[in-house]
């Protein structure tokens, strides 16, 4: 389940489904992946063809990455079976 949200953006297309802050070419496949996220139960059920999960190291607590399109990715922390920190931003 998501708990928290760092990007506004992000938490307002969770909730609205739309949202003026990010691209809305992007929309679908980030909200693919925020449902997927919310009925995680560790941070290994994001681990899927395509979505390019991996560990970003220099993190305490660990934050994952799952890649969205182009340098975007979707980066979150896993606590006590939620994921926290959901963040949407230029990883690479």
């Amino acid at each position: 389940m998501i708990r928290s949200f760092r990007h506004k953006g992000l938490s307002e297309l969770w909730s609205s489904g739309r949202s003026a802050k990010i691209d809305a070419k992007l929309h679908r496949r980030i909200l693919v992946r925020l449902d997927r996220l919310n009925v995680a139960a560790s941070a290994q059920d994001m681990n899927l063809p395509g979505f390019d999960f991996h560990a970003l190291r220099g993190f305490d607590p660990v934050r994952y990455t799952v890649h969205v399109n182009g340098p975007w990715c979707i980066t979150f922390a896993f606590e006590a079976g939620e994921a926290i920190g959901v963040d949407f931003e230029q990883y690479h």
